[in-house]
C-alpha cells in the first residue's frame, strides 16, 4: 500500500461542483507532478464538507488546514508553497463571517460552523472517497453488516433499533424499529426493502449529499434491514436530478457485489440481498409513500389511502420496509456501537441527530448535523453565523412546504420532533430555511402555495381545488387586490384541506399559511386593508419616491426605462407613479441613498 505524507481532499458535492471543483482535481493532479510530488502527495475526491458557501472547499491533510473559495489560479500556489515548502497560503484560509478569524492554527472541529455539531449520518461525507469501497471498509464499513449476520438473530436487529430510539428522518419521525417489526411480522414468500431518495422539498439537500459522499453507509444499512425483516431486494428511489448521487451509487453498488457484500450468500451466512436503482421524474409526491412505490412499479405516481399499511402490502403487492436516505445512515452505526450508545444523544423522544439543509438569507449556507434539542438559535447563529449584511431575522421556515414559518421569539425553541410540532410548524426532512427583514411573510406563503399548487397529483379534490382556491388569495393578497375576509377564508380553506386531503403531503399543504398566519397575521392585514408590503418587497404595493437627499445629478433619470423620473440638474428630481415600472433600477444606481420604498 503506498504511503503519502500529504493528502489534498477536494469537494466533489453538487455545489463544489458546479463550481468547478473537477477542474481544480486535474490542476492539483498535474502541479503535483510537476513539482515532483506525485508519490508524496495524494489529491482525494470527496463528498460535501457541509460549509457549501464557502466552496470550492479543499483541505490539506495532516495539517487539516482549511481552504475555501479556491480558484484554479490559486492551485500552483498551494502546490509550490503548502504542499512542497510547509508554508500555509494564509490569504486562501477560511475566515470565520462572524469572528473574522482565520483557522490557520484551528482544527476543523473548532471551527465556529462544526463545533456544535454531532456528524453520525454525515461522518464519511468530506473525509473518504466515495467511489473508493476500500476507504469506507477503513472507516468500519460493513463491520455492522458482518455483526448482524454473524452473531445476532433477526429479532435482536430489529430490538436494538428499537431501543436505540431512532426516528424516521423522512418527516412524520414514527419510530424506525417499530415499522421493521411490522415488516418483520408480515408473513410471505417474498418482501422488499426500500429507501425514499426523492427529496422534492425546495432548499433540501441532506440525504443527496449522504448519497454522494457516503452511499455505502446507504447500502450497509439496507442490507441490515433487508436481514432484519427477512427481505432478499431492495430498491433505492432516487430522483434523475441527482446525476452525481446516482453515478456514485451504481459505483458503490457495483463494488460491494465484487467484494461479496451484496449479492448471494453474504459473509457465507446464506442470506441474499439484491439492490436495484429506481429513477424518479422528480414529482413531489412521490416522496409519499405509497406514490413512491407505484412510481417504481411504473404505475402513476398517486398516493392511496392506509391501511393496508406497506409493511403488509406494499411494493409489488408484498410487505415492504420503506425508510428514507438519513434515517439508514444511521442504521450501521447504531448496530456497531450499540442503542445505549445512540440514546445517548438527543432528547427524550427524539433521538439522535438531525441533518438539516441551511439556507436563505444566512452567511454559513450548508449542510448541519446537530444533536437532537439543539436550539434554533444555536444553529442560526452559532452554526449558521446569522443573516448576512447585517440584516434583522424574522423568521425560519422548517419543514418545508409540509413546514411552518417561526419567528424571532422561537428562536430558543429546542429542534426535536415534538417542540417544532408544538411551534407550529415540524421538523419534516430536514430543510430550514431563513428569512430576514427583507422577507414578506405572505409572499412565502404564496411561494410554498404556488409550489404544492404545482407539485399536487390531483387525485383528491381538497389538495387538488383546494391549494388552487388558496393560491388564488394569496395571489390576490400579494398584488394589493386583498380583500376583507380573505384572511378568514384561508383558514377555512386551510383547516378543510388538513381534514380531508388523502395523503399527509396534502393535509400539510397548508402549514406555512397558518404558521405566518398565526404569527404574522399583522403583514397580512397591512397588505388588505392598508395595501401596504411591511417589507416594501410586493411589488404592486411598493412605491419609490426620492427624498431630499437627492442632489440632482440625474443618475436616476438615466438608467429609468420607463422615462418617469423628472427634474432639473442640480435640483431634486421626483417619480411619477403612473409611470413609474417599480424595477428599482432608480434606487441602485443613486450613489446618495436619496431613493426609498414605501
Amino acid at each position: 500500500m503506498d504511503i503519502y505524507r500529504a493528502h489534498v481532499l477536494v469537494c466533489g458535492g453538487t455545489g463544489c461542483s458546479s463550481s468547478g471543483s473537477a477542474k481544480l482535481i486535474e490542476l492539483f493532479e498535474q502541479k503535483i507532478t510537476e513539482y515532483g510530488l506525485a508519490k508524496e502527495v495524494k489529491v482525494i475526491r470527496t463528498g460535501c464538507f457541509g460549509l457549501c458557501e464557502a466552496g470550492p472547499v479543499v483541505i490539506v491533510y495532516p495539517d487539516g488546514t482549511f481552504y475555501s473559495r479556491v480558484k484554479p489560479e490559486n492551485v500552483e500556489e498551494i502546490v509550490s508553497e503548502h504542499l512542497l515548502k510547509g508554508r500555509k497560503v494564509e490569504h486562501l484560509v477560511y475566515t470565520d463571517h462572524a469572528t473574522h478569524e482565520q483557522n490557520s492554527e484551528k482544527a476543523l472541529e473548532d471551527i465556529n460552523f462544526y463545533k456544535h455539531q454531532h456528524r453520525i449520518a454525515l461522518r464519511n461525507c468530506g473525509v473518504i472517497d466515495p467511489e473508493n469501497i476500500d476507504e469506507y471498509l477503513a472507516m468500519d464499513g460493513y463491520r455492522a453488516l458482518e455483526k448482524a449476520l454473524t452473531t445476532m438473530t433477526r429479532e435482536q436487529v430489529i430490538d436494538e433499533i428499537l431501543k436505540s430510539g431512532l426516528r424516521g428522518r423522512g418527516g412524520a419521525g414514527f419510530p424506525t424499529g417499530m415499522k421493521w417489526k411490522f415488516a418483520y411480522n408480515s408473513v410471505n414468500d417474498q418482501k422488499y426493502v426500500a429507501c425514499n431518495a426523492d427529496e422534492g422539498d425546495p432548499g433540501a439537500f441532506m440525504d443527496r449529499s449522504i448519497l454522494e459522499g457516503d452511499p455505502h453507509a446507504v447500502i450497509e444499512a439496507m442490507a441490515i434491514a433487508g436481514y432484519a425483516i427477512g427481505a432478499s431486494e431492495g430498491y433505492i428511489y432516487v430522483r434523475a436530478e441527482y446525476p452525481i448521487a446516482v453515478k456514485r451509487l451504481r459505483v458503490a453498488i457495483k463494488q460491494a457485489e465484487e467484494y461479496g457484500l451484496l449479492g448471494d450468500n453474504i459473509f457465507e451466512t446464506g442470506f441474499n440481498f439484491h439492490l436495484f436503482i429506481r429513477l424518479g421524474a422528480g414529482a413531489f409526491v412521490c416522496g409519499e409513500e405509497t406514490a413512491l412505490m407505484h412510481s417504481i412499479e411504473g404505475k402513476r405516481g398517486e398516493p392511496t389511502t392506509r391501511p393496508p399499511f406497506p409493511a403488509v402490502k406494499g411494493l409489488f403487492e408484498k410487505p415492504t420496509m420503506l425508510n428514507n436516505v438519513e434515517t439508514y445512515a444511521n442504521v450501521a452505526q447504531i448496530i456497531l456501537h450499540g442503542a445505549d450508545w445512540y440514546n445517548a444523544i438527543g432528547t427524550e423522544k427524539s433521538k439522535g441527530t438531525k441533518v438539516f439543509a441551511l439556507g436563505g438569507k444566512i452567511n454559513n449556507t450548508g449542510l448541519v448535523e446537530v444533536p437532537m434539542g439543539t436550539t434554533l438559535r444555536t444553529v442560526i447563529y452559532d452554526v449558521g453565523g446569522g443573516c448576512p449584511n447585517g440584516k434583522k431575522f424574522k423568521a425560519v421556515q422548517t419543514g418545508g412546504p409540509s413546514g411552518g414559518c417561526l419567528p424571532e421569539s422561537l428562536l430558543d425553541t429546542p429542534v426535536d420532533y415534538e417542540n417544532l410540532i408544538a411551534a407550529g410548524s415540524m421538523m419534516g426532512s430536514g430543510g430550514m430555511i431563513v428569512m430576514d427583514e427583507d422577507n414578506c411573510m405572505v409572499d412565502i406563503a404564496r411561494f410554498y402555495m404556488d409550489f404544492i399548487v404545482d407539485e399536487s397529483c390531483g387525485k383528491c379534490t381538497p389538495c387538488r381545488v383546494g391549494t388552487k382556491r388558496m393560491l388564488e388569495i394569496l395571489q390576490r393578497i400579494v398584488d394589493g387586490k386583498g380583500e376583507e375576509g380573505d384572511i378568514e377564508k384561508l383558514e377555512d380553506l386551510a383547516k378543510t384541506i388538513k381534514n380531508t386531503a388523502l395523503c399527509g403531503l396534502g393535509q400539510t399543504a397548508a402549514n406555512p399559511v397558518l404558521s405566518t398566519l398565526r404569527f404574522f397575521r399583522d403583514e397580512y392585514e397591512a397588505h388588505i386593508k392598508e395595501k401596504r408590503c411591511p417589507a416594501h418587497h410586493c411589488k404592486n404595493l411598493l412605491q419609490y419616491k426620492i427624498t431630499d437627499k437627492c442632489k440632482g445629478c440625474t443618475a436616476c433619470a438615466r438608467v429609468c426605462p420607463a422615462g418617469a423620473i423628472s427634474g432639473e440638474i442640480k435640483q431634486q428630481h421626483s417619480i411619477d407613479p403612473k409611470k413609474c415600472l417599480k424595477c428599482g433600477a432608480c434606487m441602485e444606481k443613486c450613489r446618495f441613498g436619496a431613493i426609498i420604498k414605501e
